[in-house]
């Protein structure tokens, strides 16, 4: 297992913004792939982003494109997640995952069933 540790998470009016950052206990992210998902109250879990460690290749959400950004930072060995303009809708707790290259579309579940560690989720609420 890959121990996850999310910060950064808090309390925003919206069209605020906020930066979580999730520290992963690896050698290297490179043969990795890292992401960030999200469960509100009384819903499903839903993918959010992506990254791929080595490449850097991003994916996202359509409800998220044009507002947050994840990357990847290799010497801290932690994937970021900056959130603008952030909505009440984006409230949730956020959990940041990682696992094998098998699955990096946050749109499709099969990610989330790929990915092997998870963090225990930090509280995001955005207030209007």
């Amino acid at each position: 297992e890959v121990q996850l540790v999310e910060s950064g998470g808090g309390s925003v009016q919206a069209g605020g913004s906020l930066r979580l950052s999730c520290a992963a206990s690896v050698f290297t992210l490179d043969n990795l792939v890292l992401g960030w998902f999200r469960q509100a109250p009384g819903k499903e879990r839903e993918g959010v982003s992506t990254i791929v460690g080595r490449y850097g290749t991003t994916y996202y959400a359509d409800f998220v494109k044009g507002r947050f950004i994840i990357s990847t930072d290799n010497t801290k060995k932690t994937v970021d997640l900056q959130m603008n303009n952030l909505k009440p809708d984006d409230s949730a707790v956020y959990y940041c995952a990682t696992g094998p290259y098998l699955a990096h579309d946050p749109k499709d579940p099969l990610t989330q069933l790929a990915m092997g560690s998870w963090g225990k989720g930090i509280l995001v609420t955005v207030s209007s």
